[in-house]
């Protein structure tokens, strides 16, 4: 079995406590007679509407006066366990525009555990921290699907019990500005798993949000998830991500569920980290469906995976990794290890978390492009975990005679920018 020492952040003012309640927290003892804040969105979502409908509530209600109001609050509350704000930050020179952050307070108060890295399913131990622990002063609304065209707000409702609660909560250890926590069917306490349903839940709350500087994400076991309780993290970051802005390379389907469902699927190139780009699709559901199968065949196979929903829920990447495995196996050189840099989601996307100043002031593209090749797999190993995703979503590449003869029709696209011209981020 293979194990590394890790001392994972702490996401919850609560994860240290081992004991039982005695406060009102998500567990059955307390949520299902609470009275929190509700959200509830449209369900129907076409891939030309990627805003939130009108209704009563303006088209930005959901991010900036309910999220970033919320999450205002409890920073004014001092929940936090640092000020995210303080942070610096800056652009490493370069073509790829790498974003670098001095995080030195993510660095501190936590506690060494026995993280098992080999595999990537494992079953709920409620025995260990998982979010029914969580103080309900941590939550910042629920988030249901509605029964109408229009999203809808609620100041106080009550929890249904017989649908299990989606809530909003901090990371109490925030990464940038509005660093949230969207945790499915909390009650239910799932295992980190991605599923059609709760991956649809995350793609809702992208749309909701309205804006490409919102983004979420996604780790599982083996890609430095640090809770074994399904989740995903979501901030906002006024800049493009650096792999929302690498070209990709379309991958010809010839029949399939994804030409089917109107899914294109795209390869990443000039890019540290090997990918895939999923993106159309005739509904919300549809992209949804088609991407919850390829990361299903991903833990299926213990292959270890970080999603990031992009572009108001257009564009989802997948990035299958390798980093954890090698660094059990010694196989990660000393320089990278000393960071103690863990390569999850954002990292990958571009968002470089550095918990030392020394890092932070001699920060290059460089070192940023040496360090996420090293949790790329090779492009022999993606090719190959490529085939098994196409087959599982029951997918077929056309041949390369095929895509001979598509010479002429596009084959490979720079990065189309979808973020406000207007809106330069000077740091």
């Amino acid at each position: 079995m293979l194990t590394i020492k890790r001392v994972p952040t702490v996401l919850s003012n609560y994860q240290e406590d081992a004991a039982g309640c005695g406060r009102n927290c998500l567990g059955d003892c307390c949520l299902p007679v609470s009275k929190l804040p509700l959200y509830a969105y449209r369900v129907e979502r076409l891939p030309a509407v990627v805003s939130p409908s009108q209704g009563d509530l303006p088209s930005d209600f959901l991010l900036n006066t309910l999220l970033f109001g919320q999450w205002e609050d409890r920073m004014n509350r001092g929940l936090f366990r640092y000020d995210v704000t303080a942070c610096e930050t800056k652009v490493i020179p370069g073509e790829q525009g790498f974003v670098a952050q001095l995080n030195e307070g993510r660095h501190l108060k936590k506690r060494p555990t026995e993280f098992r890295v080999d595999r990537v399913l494992q079953p709920f131990d409620s025995t260990k921290f998982n979010f029914t622990k969580v103080g309900q002063e941590e939550v910042l609304f629920r988030f249901e699907a509605g029964e109408d065209d229009t999203s809808c707000f609620f100041e106080i409702a009550s929890v249904d019990k017989g649908v299990p609660p989606n809530v909003v909560a901090i990371n109490v250890s925030p990464i940038e500005y509005g660093h949230v926590l969207l945790i499915p069917h909390v009650l239910e306490c799932l295992p980190q798993r991605i599923d059609p349903e709760s991956l649809l839940l995350a793609l809702h709350m992208a749309v909701e949000a309205g804006s490409p500087y919102f983004r979420l994400g996604y780790n599982s076991l083996g890609a430095f998830a640090t809770i074994n309780h399904l989740h995903f993290q979501a901030y906002y970051l006024a800049m493009p991500f650096p792999v929302e802005k690498a070209p990709t390379k379309k991958i010809h389907i010839v029949q399939g569920l994804a030409k089917s469902l109107g899914v294109k699927i795209s390869k990443l190139l000039n890019y540290p980290v090997r990918g895939l780009v999923y993106e159309g699709g005739n509904c919300l559901k549809d992209l949804a469906d088609v991407v919850a199968q390829s990361c299903i065949c991903l833990q299926e196979n213990n292959i270890p995976f970080n999603v990031l929903i992009s572009d108001c829920g257009r564009r989802i990447f997948l990035f299958p990794q390798c980093y954890a495995e090698k660094q059990a196996l010694g196989e990660v050189s000393q320089e990278l290890l000393e960071t103690q840099v863990n390569p999850a989601v954002w990292e990958i996307s571009g968002h470089m978390v550095l918990k030392r100043r020394k890092d932070y002031d001699e920060a290059s593209e460089e070192y940023a492009w040496r360090f996420l090749a090293e949790v790329s797999l090779s492009e022999e190993r993606f090719e190959e975990v490529k085939s098994y995703i196409l087959e599982a979503i029951g997918t077929v590449e056309a041949e390369k005679d095929e895509m001979d003869s598509k010479v002429n029709e596009e084959e490979s696209f720079p990065a189309v920018s979808t973020f406000p011209e207007s809106c330069l981020v000077l740091l």
